[in-house]
């Protein structure tokens, strides 16, 4: 398989989609990151629309680097704009830089009908007005949601810092089908650790912002088709530990 090479942009403050880049595109492909501009004083939702503002100059901070395919890494600032202005914009990114463009949202949207899926549980760390915006977003899009689990930090909702044992245990506690078709959203929200456990014992397709994103990319930079699916769940043999 050839070694692609992908652009990410990520928000400032974003702790989790760099480290989950990296280890799900491993030696596949190498991985190169711009952050958008901090903006002190503004509140969430116009720090969240400046990001898609700047899009165009942060592709434009890639200089001549050559690049197979290029992954915005926010979900929250494209549940603003709604499905098809999300996918209008990211054509008209491809287009005029003449590199794949895909926001998390849109790869996501991809790896949501590549497995046909046409219902999921929501998962999101976010306030309730924007969690209703994401709800809004996937339906739009012909998703149909069953059901929203909200995850939250201390208490608060802070996606940035909800721990691993706080989504499990929060996840855990919603007793969710054992084949839902499960969406954690938010790419700042460590999620890698926490897929053996939420998908221990079950037979659910379990999905996250950043390994939507890195199967996206990842099928550009490559040129190979990745399959996503369910694998399906093997009962522990009589007397070994499970």
């Amino acid at each position: 398989m050839r070694r692609g090479r992908v652009g990410v942009i990520v928000p400032p403050a974003n702790p989790a989609a760099e480290p989950e880049l990296a280890r799900l595109l491993g030696s596949r492909a190498d991985m190169h990151v711009t952050r958008f501009p901090v903006r002190p004083g503004l509140g969430l939702a116009e720090r969240l629309e400046s990001y898609n503002e700047a899009l165009p100059a942060m592709i434009c901070s890639f200089g001549n680097l050559p690049l197979d395919a290029i992954v915005m890494l926010c979900s929250g600032s494209r549940y603003l704009l709604g499905p098809d202005e999300d996918r209008f914009r990211c054509d008209e990114l491809s287009r005029r830089f003449g590199i794949p463009f895909a926001s998390a949202t849109m790869a996501t949207l991809e790896a949501i009908e590549q497995v046909g899926a046409d219902e999921i549980i929501l998962v999101s760390p976010y306030q309730p007005w924007l969690t209703e915006l994401a709800e809004r977003f996937w339906k739009s899009a012909g998703v149909n949601i069953s059901r929203v689990v909200p995850v939250r930090a201390q208490g608060m909702f802070a996606p940035y810092s909800v721990t691993p044992a706080e989504l499990v245990e929060q996840v855990g506690q919603a007793c969710l089908p054992h084949d839902a078709v499960v969406l954690i959203t938010g790419t700042g929200m460590l999620t890698l650790p926490t897929l053996v456990s939420i998908g221990a014992g079950n037979d659910r397709i379990l999905l996250t912002s950043n390994l939507c994103s890195a199967w996206w990319a990842l099928s550009r930079a490559t040129g190979q088709p990745i399959r996503l699916g369910r694998v399906p769940h093997r009962p522990a043999a009589q007397g070994q530990r499970s």
